[in-house]
C-alpha cells in the first residue's frame, strides 16, 4: 500500500488474544459489543512491531471508503484527532494503541481498523462494534374500557421503546403466548426507527374477541432482544379488563338463608342474573298476585304469616328468565281452655284441655308452680293441693324460636272444716288439744275456754300447706272445762267445741291428725282393729255355745244318775256343783 508516496509490501501478521472482554473473535473479525451510552474500548488487535513509526485508526464507510479519526506517533509521542464531527471529543487513544470512544451511539456500530505503520511496512486488523440497547420496559396502552363476548375488539397497544437492535412483541393471556386466530385473535406489530438517536419503537396491537372464561385474565406483552449476552425479555404489567356478557341464569334466593321461617320473621327475596353487569330490575311474582311486581334485586317481606307460604319466583323484566323457590312459613297456635284466673269450690270437677295446631309436629309440656309435670293435669274432684299456675307449653324442635305457652291460675275454695283432737302431756300436769282446720281462703282461728284452767302457752299454728294447717293450745284445767275452736274464712263460720276434764281426771286421747299422707296408712290401720275386735267377738261368742252345751249335758247327767243310784245326797252335791261352775 502507499503511505507517504512509498510502496510498501503487505504482511499478514498473527492474531492476538482479546485484551477487553466486550470484544469476541467472530468469523475470523474481531467484535467489541458495547452499551448504548457507555464507552467503547478497542485494542488493536496487532503486537506492535520494532521499528514502529506511528499508529492510526480509522473507520469504513458504507461504500468502502476510509474514514481517519486518530494519529499517534511513536517517536514524537504525540496524538492527533481527525476533525471528524461524530467524534468530536469523544476520542482517546493510548500509549498501546487502544482507541476509546465515549457515549457510545448507535452510529458507532462500524468497522474500525487499527493500522500500526513501519518504514517497511504497514499492518491493518480490522474490529467491528456493536452496540446493544436495551429497550424500556413494555406498557400496554390505550386500554380497552370494557370487552364484550362474542365481540372482536381492540384490546391496546403494547408499546417498547429505545431498543436497539429491534426486538419482538408477543402477547399473553394468564402466562399463555396468544397464537394469531383468524377473527379470534388479531395482532398487528410496527416497528419505528428514531432518525436521531437509531433506537426502535415496537407497538403490538392486539384484537381479542373475549369469552366468560376471561373475566379475571390477565393480559400481558413481552419484548424479547438482544444485548451482548444473547436473548432477553422483559415483561409489562398485567392488566385485567372488565368482561361484559349477557345473563344466561336468573336465581332467586330467600335471606336470611335458613331452612326455617317462622310467624313475625321478616324475609328478602333476592333475585340476581349471572351476567355482567348483573340486571339491576326484576320481576317478583308473589303467590296470590297474578301479574309480576317490578323492582330492585331484592323483594322485602315484613312479619310473614301462614299464608305467605308457597311458590315465589323472579324473572327478568322482559319475563325470557325466571326461576322459583317454595318458601314455609311455619306457624304453631295453642289454645288452653280455661285459661286465666279459675275459682272452683273443693270437690268439684274441672275438665282441662290444651289444644295445639302446627305446621309440624309439635312438642307439648305442662309445669306446675315451675316444676314440669309428667302428665296432663286431670280434675274430677279438686282438692286444695290442686291450686297453683300450670303452664301449658309447646314448641317446635326443628324452629327455633317458635314457642307458644298459656297459663292457668287455678284456686280451689273450700269452707272451713274443723277436726279437734286432745292428749295428755307426758308431764300429767297438762293438756294439748289440737285443732285441725282446713279450708280456703285461709281461716281466721279463734279460742275460748269455758271452764277454770290455765292456758299455759300462747296459740302457736303450723304451716298453711294444701289448704291445712293446725292450732293448738296447753292448758291445765282444774275442773272440767270446754273448749271452743272457730275458723272464719270469706265463705263461712265453723264452730266446734270440745269438752276436757280436769287434769286429775284420766281420759281417753284422741289421736292427732297425721295428715292426708297417713291416711291410707290410718284407715287400714282402723280396718286392722275392727277386723281384730269383730274375730275376737266371733270366738267368744263360739266359747259361750260351747260352754252352754257342755252344761247342758251335764244337768241330763246329772239326773240319770239320780235316776239310776237313787243317791239323794250324791245328787245335792252334783247340783251343787253344777250351780256353782254356772256362777
Amino acid at each position: 500500500k502507499s503511505v507517504n508516496g512509498k510502496v510498501l509490501r503487505e504482511v499478514q501478521l498473527p492474531r492476538l488474544p482479546l485484551l477487553c472482554s466486550p470484544a469476541v473473535h467472530a468469523l475470523g473479525l474481531y467484535t467489541v459489543n458495547a452499551i448504548y451510552g457507555d464507552t467503547i474500548t478497542m485494542p488493536c488487535p496487532l503486537e506492535v512491531p520494532d521499528g514502529l513509526m506511528f499508529g492510526k485508526w480509522k473507520y469504513e464507510m458504507p461504500n468502502g471508503s476510509p474514514v481517519f479519526i486518530a494519529f499517534r506517533s511513536s517517536t514524537k509521542k504525540n496524538v492527533q484527532y481527525d476533525d471528524v464531527p461524530d467524534y468530536k471529543d469523544r476520542l482517546s487513544l493510548s500509549e498501546n494503541y487502544t482507541l476509546s470512544i465515549k457515549n457510545a451511539r448507535i452510529s458507532d456500530e462500524k468497522r474500525f481498523v487499527c493500522m500500526l505503520v513501519t518504514e517497511d511496512d504497514v499492518s491493518e486488523e480490522p474490529t467491528i462494534v456493536k452496540v446493544f440497547k436495551q429497550p424500556s420496559q413494555p406498557e400496554i396502552l390505550h386500554q380497552a374500557k370494557l370487552l364484550e363476548t362474542e365481540k372482536l375488539q381492540m384490546l391496546g397497544e403494547c408499546v417498547s421503546r429505545d431498543s436497539y437492535p429491534e426486538g419482538n412483541v408477543t402477547w399473553y393471556r394468564n402466562g399463555r403466548a396468544l397464537q394469531p386466530v383468524d377473527g379470534v385473535v388479531v395482532i398487528n406489530l410496527q416497528k419505528m426507527v428514531d432518525r436521531t438517536t437509531g433506537l426502535f419503537t415496537m407497538t403490538s396491537s392486539l384484537q381479542y374477541m373475549p369469552t366468560k372464561e376471561d373475566v379475571n385474565a390477565k393480559f400481558s406483552c413481552i419484548v424479547t432482544y438482544y444485548g451482548p449476552s444473547g436473548q432477553k425479555t422483559i415483561q409489562s404489567e398485567p392488566v385485567v379488563f372488565d368482561v361484559h356478557y349477557p345473563t344466561e341464569k336468573v336465581t332467586i334466593q330467600v335471606l336470611p338463608q335458613s331452612s326455617t321461617i317462622k310467624e313475625g320473621d321478616n324475609i328478602t327475596l333476592k333475585c340476581s342474573g349471572n351476567g355482567n353487569p348483573p340486571p339491576q330490575e326484576f320481576l317478583f311474582y308473589i303467590p296470590g298476585e297474578t301479574e309480576g311486581i317490578k323492582s330492585s334485586d331484592t323483594y322485602i317481606m315484613t312479619d310473614v304469616r301462614r299464608n305467605a307460604t308457597g311458590e315465589y319466583k323472579c324473572s327478568l323484566t322482559d319475563k325470557s328468565m325466571m326461576d322459583s323457590t317454595t318458601l314455609t312459613v311455619h306457624y304453631l297456635d295453642l289454645q288452653l281452655t280455661p285459661s286465666g284466673e279459675v275459682t272452683k269450690q273443693i270437690g268439684e270437677a274441672l275438665p282441662v284441655s290444651c289444644t295445639i295446631s302446627s305446621s309440624r309436629n309439635a312438642t307439648v309440656f305442662w309445669i306446675k308452680d315451675n316444676t314440669r309435670m309428667q302428665t296432663s293435669p286431670s280434675f274430677s274432684s279438686l282438692q286444695y293441693q290442686d291450686a297453683g299456675n300450670y303452664v301449658c307449653e309447646t314448641t317446635l324442635q326443628e324452629v327455633e324460636g317458635l314457642r307458644k305457652r298459656q297459663t292457668l291460675k287455678l284456686i280451689v275454695e273450700g269452707k272451713p272444716q274443723i277436726k279437734m283432737t286432745k292428749k295428755t302431756n307426758t308431764n300429767k300436769m297438762s293438756k294439748t288439744i289440737i285443732c285441725h282446720v282446713e279450708g280456703f281462703p285461709k281461716p281466721a282461728v279463734q279460742w275460748t275456754v269455758t271452764g277454770s284452767g290455765s292456758i299455759l302457752n300462747k296459740t302457736e299454728e303450723t304451716k298453711y300447706v294444701n289448704g291445712k294447717f293446725s292450732s293448738k293450745i296447753v292448758i291445765a284445767p282444774e275442773e272440767n272445762v270446754t273448749l271452743t275452736c272457730i275458723a272464719e274464712n270469706e265463705l263461712e263460720r265453723t264452730v266446734t267445741s270440745m269438752n276436757v276434764s280436769a287434769i286429775s281426771i284420766p281420759e281417753y286421747d284422741e289421736p292427732e291428725d297425721r295428715g292426708d299422707d297417713n291416711s291410707e296408712k290410718v284407715n287400714d290401720q282402723a280396718k286392722l282393729i275392727v277386723g281384730i275386735v269383730v274375730g275376737l267377738l266371733l270366738v267368744a261368742l263360739i266359747a259361750g255355745v260351747v260352754y252352754w252345751l257342755y252344761v247342758k249335758k251335764s244337768k241330763t247327767a246329772s239326773k240319770h244318775v239320780d235316776k239310776d243310784l237313787g243317791n239323794i245326797e250324791e245328787n245335792k252335791k252334783l247340783e251343787e256343783n253344777n250351780h256353782k261352775s254356772e256362777t
